[in-house]
């Protein structure tokens, strides 16, 4: 099947970001910067804003804040004929910008949400993905519960049964596996067995595959652990990911690489990130990028660029959503300069 123009459908749990304003720590002050996000809604979101269609696959609270939520996706362009209303919570995470030497830090309270609680029954995936070009889930989802892992594997079940394609972002959250007794290895390693495309490093390869990469090198160290999951993965196409160099909290270098199955092995320019913004979303805005490279017929080479320079692009923008344009990614890559555009 070709995913020229066809839908993303993007599967994962919608939540609440609660923010301290500007660095502060958590309830140093008494208010927070409120606003929606979470892993594949950011890339849905990103889709949408960059001009490939995208639909999220979700279930909210029937409440004002689920109602927000679904409104809010409904803003930026995102189909949600997909999304589910019901009883239950509204998944929160708070943040705490970092700052200096000072990292962020994230504190999740998402247990027993209307999406944790709702069952891989309370969803027609076969439905969703009709007409599709891709499925996008991350390793987030299953790590919130026995719910949310068991909908995740039969999202990307379906999806290979329809020959839609499936991206995968590794996306491990020790956090929130440690809050359950799930299988972590076994369930992640089902979903990259039926992945075309994989956002992970060799950290996210050695963990589902249970080894470990010691080269020297880190590009050694990521190459070698392509290799391995290309040989333990026979449907597996791609595998993508970014190298993050931090100075500080504030300055960053940022690149990234794609190894193909046929061996090719490609790599981006480095990209200078001073004074960043936020980086939360970051990778998902750098999966959404690549997405939308492969979704308008662009190779692998030129996916990843775009890709990269997307994700350094939503380094400035506050908030989970990387809301820039492709006219924008466009801009960056052509080298134009940074003056005010009048």
């Amino acid at each position: 099947m070709t995913t020229a123009n066809r839908p993303v459908v993007c599967f994962g749990e919608l939540m609440i970001r609660l923010t301290a304003p500007g660095n502060q720590l958590l309830l140093q002050t008494p208010s927070f910067d409120i606003t929606f996000g979470g892993a594949e809604a950011n890339v849905a979101v990103s889709l949408a804003r960059l001009g490939t269609p995208s639909a999220m696959v979700t279930t909210l609270p029937d409440n004002a804040l689920g109602r927000g939520g679904l409104d809010e996706l409904r803003r930026y362009g995102v189909d949600v004929s997909g999304v589910r209303l019901a009883e239950g919570r509204m998944g929160l995470y708070f943040l705490t910008q970092g700052a200096v030497v000072r990292p962020s830090e994230i504190v999740y309270d998402r247990a027993d949400s209307a999406f944790a609680k709702a069952p891989a029954s309370a969803y027609d995936f076969e439905a969703a993905l009709k007409g599709a070009g891709w499925l996008h889930v991350s390793g987030v989802t299953p790590a919130i519960g026995p719910n949310g892992a068991g909908a995740a594997q039969a999202a990307v079940s379906a999806a290979n049964r329809l020959g839609v394609s499936v991206s995968f972002d590794g996306n491990y959250r020790a956090k929130l596996w440690a809050l359950w007794s799930g299988d972590g290895h076994a369930i992640l390693r089902s979903l990259m067995e039926g992945a075309d495309l994989a956002f992970v490093n060799e950290r996210d390869i050695a963990l589902v595959l249970g080894g470990s990469f010691l080269q020297d090198d880190p590009a050694e160290r990521r190459r070698r652990a392509a290799e391995a999951a290309f040989q333990a993965f026979p449907r597996l196409k791609r595998i993508a990911s970014t190298f993050r160099v931090q100075h500080g909290v504030g300055e960053q270098e940022l690149s990234a690489v794609m190894f193909t199955r046929d061996g090719a092995e490609h790599r981006t320019r480095s990209y200078a990130l001073s004074g960043v913004v936020d980086r939360i979303g970051g990778g998902d805005a750098f999966a959404a990028g690549v997405l939308h490279g492969l979704s308008q017929g662009r190779g692998d080479a030129e996916s990843l660029e775009f890709g990269l320079a997307a994700a350094c692009l939503k380094h400035g923008v506050p908030g989970d959503f990387n809301l820039i344009r492709e006219a924008d990614v466009e801009s960056l890559l052509s080298g134009e300069s940074l003056d005010v555009r009048r």
